[in-house]
């Protein structure tokens, strides 16, 4: 594909006294990397590598500008001199490789997710009005507290200017303090700030004005908002706008992104998952096009360079926000550069490891590119001292991982794959509703396997008489799980399936259906979904609190939205005891009381999966390397598969 295919994604773009080598941006979003809220080596590396790949711009994470700004325990602050060094070393770093870089100043106002050592939070708002999402009462801010905070936001300005960035973006998205302002529906003040949207505008200006003061001309000041918070107690996508149009005049961009955190339904647009349509923001985007003068950005599920690069062509934004596809793969813009858009490895929308990382207070990574935030560990792959014989059994994404990258160090690799397609589980996780994008994973890996220069052998099934032929230096067993089984008290003739069967097509099932989800994981709920879908009486009993216990948490949150819309039965705390001919016995896994469900037509298992691992035990004792990954070492997800290829294959 020729670079014509994307030249308006790759055209440079002028703003302030900054100039963007290309359209392709990396928005600010928490890393979990920043140690002592400094920018610290891990967020250096991880900002580095993705200048290196070719965006055209990075937008360091929030930074907080006052002491009550800090939501979380693992915070960026700009509120002391103190930030100025590791920005320095960060912007310098990003600088080396053309790329401009910007700073995120934040305050939460009363999107406080948790303080220092488990206590409950003091957090401020324009008005006491509660936070939904967390269960925050905030207590109004104060005239004075209000100039204090304003001009903390000026201070860390001029700190992110004299460490050398190239500018800032203020955050008045997804209900963060300025937009918490800007809200007739939060910000109930009848001072000075509060009332019409003059008023409602003047903390924002009042920001943006002493940002202005205490930096230099030419220094890019910018400011991200909501295009519409999806919540019924958030701004409209009209009341964005005309805030946009009425602060044009003050601001060198806008950031155009949709949600809030104060709804677990507003909160899903933070981070979209792949239930979502690719690049929905763009008819937002292309209306405050119509209607201001300064460059747009727009960032929401924009995870391909020809989707982006149609985005631009077409009007409707100048920029786009491409931050997981970044994560996923940190070279993307250059090999649009180079036209190689086939060698892209494509963000999909998972939430997985980036996203799903930050929720468990973990660094970032990316369950397809586990090298992301593994940087300083992972990110300077040597060539090995001794090229090796490598046979790798399996052909799941495990297999395929360690084959890449045993190769890419130079290494003789071959992988051998039972059946006639490789992919291992993420073939059917793909089958799964509103999942098929999952099967992305595949693509990739097969692109990568490709470039890599692997040898094939499919339709291979491997025993220890096929591993002596061979006569490798080095064995890596990646050959799987199978569905699991419980012991259940079970008595008469209900089918009894698992979702292998369903997905495959082995098994035809209806009527009255008990899934029992044990996971409480992706699979649970996409077979609840799938025979509600298809006009089921649906009972999912979910061994944990919720379905998708899990699983990201946006991912959750919509998933069991359509759970409830479908009308599925949820039923909690429940633990698989039995069944007979027509009734499925539960026990609720707090108090023991059975739970009984009577004309029931199929039991559909997601009760886990055991490992396939006897050929790691015939192979005890053979005089090579002998390393077990993936689901074949214990039964967990697709991100510990790749990364355990990932681990054994760099130290092989």
């Amino acid at each position: 594909m020729g670079l014509s295919s994307c030249g308006a994604l790759l055209e440079p773009l002028a703003i302030g006294g900054a100039l963007l080598k290309n359209r392709i941006m990396s928005t600010g979003h928490d890393t979990t990397l920043p140690t002592e809220a400094l920018v610290n080596d891990a967020l250096i590396a991880y900002q580095e590598a993705r200048a290196r790949g070719g965006a055209g711009l990075i937008i360091v994470q929030v930074a907080g500008v006052h002491e009550t700004a800090r939501y979380t325990n693992h915070i960026l602050m700009a509120s002391r001199d103190d930030c100025i060094p590791g920005y320095k070393r960060l912007a310098e770093a990003v600088h080396a490789h053309g790329t401009t870089i910007f700073g995120q100043l934040f305050h939460p106002g009363r999107e406080i997710t948790e303080a220092q050592g488990g206590l409950l939070a003091v957090a401020y708002a324009p008005s006491e009005v509660p936070n939904e999402r967390y269960h925050v009462m905030p207590r109004p801010l104060s005239q004075a507290m209000i100039r204090e905070i304003v001009s903390c936001f000026g201070d860390a300005a001029r700190r992110l200017q004299d460490a050398g960035l190239d500018g800032v973006e203020i955050v008045a998205s997804h209900g963060y303090l300025p937009a918490q302002f800007m809200s007739p529906r939060v910000n109930i003040r009848t001072d000075m700030y509060g009332g019409s949207l003059e008023n409602r505008l003047r903390f924002t200006r009042e920001v943006l004005a002493d940002v202005r003061a205490k930096t230099r001309e030419g220094f890019v000041v910018g400011l991200r908002i909501s295009g519409g918070e999806r919540d019924q107690q958030g701004i409209t996508s009209d009341e964005a706008l005309e805030s946009i149009k009425a602060l044009e005049g003050e601001i060198d961009y806008v950031h155009v992104v949709s949600g809030t955190s104060a709804s677990s339904g507003g909160a899903v647009h933070i981070v979209p998952p792949m239930s979502i349509s690719n690049g929905y923001l763009a008819p937002f985007s292309e209306r405050v096009k119509k209607q201001v003068s300064i460059p747009v950005f727009v960032t929401g599920r924009i995870n391909q360079p020809q989707d982006a690069n149609a985005i631009i062509a077409a009007g409707q934004a100048d920029v786009c926000g491409m931050t997981r596809a970044l994560i996923c793969d940190p070279e993307m813009p250059n090999k649009v550069i180079e036209q190689r858009l086939d060698d892209v490895r494509a963000c999909i929308g998972c939430n997985q490891a980036c996203i799903g990382h930050f929720h468990k207070g973990a660094p970032i990574s990316c369950i397809q590119h586990p090298v992301t935030g593994r940087e300083l560990v992972f990110g300077k792959m040597p060539a090995a001292e001794q090229r090796k014989r490598v046979m790798v059994v399996g052909g799941g994404p495990a297999g395929m991982k360690a084959a890449v990258v045993a190769a890419g160090r130079g290494h003789d690799v071959t992988l051998f794959e039972a059946s006639g397609r490789l992919g291992g589980q993420a073939l059917l996780a793909q089958l799964l509703p509103d999942r098929m994008e999952f099967g992305g994973l595949v693509t990739n890996l097969e692109r990568e396997l490709e470039l890599a220069g692997v040898e094939i052998r499919r339709n291979s099934p491997v025993d220890r008489a096929v591993v002596e032929d061979f006569a490798p230096d080095t064995i890596i067993l990646a050959t799987g799980a199978l569905p699991y089984y419980p012991p259940m008290e079970a008595g008469g003739d209900l089918k009894v399936v698992d979702a292998w069967d369903v997905l495959t097509g082995k098994a035809n099932v209806g009527g009255s259906i008990v899934v029992a989800d044990w996971r409480c994981d992706w699979i649970g709920i996409g077979m609840a979904v799938n025979f509600a879908r298809n006009g089921s009486r649906v009972h999912l009993a979910v061994n944990g609190t919720i379905p998708g216990e899990t699983i990201p948490v946006y991912v959750r949150d919509q998933s069991n939205a359509e759970l409830r819309k479908l009308g599925v039965n949820v039923i909690p705390y429940a633990r698989l005891y039995g069944h007979d001919d027509s009734t499925v016995y539960l026990q609720d896994t707090v108090n023991d009381e059975p739970i009984v469900l009577d004309e029931v037509d199929a039991l559909v298992l997601c009760t886990g999966h055991r490992s396939v691992s006897d050929l790691a035990t015939a192979l005890e004792g053979y005089p090579a390397q002998v390393h077990v990954i993936g689901d074949c070492l214990s039964p967990r997800t697709a991100e510990e598969a790749i990364y355990d290829g990932l681990r054994i294959a760099a130290g092989i």
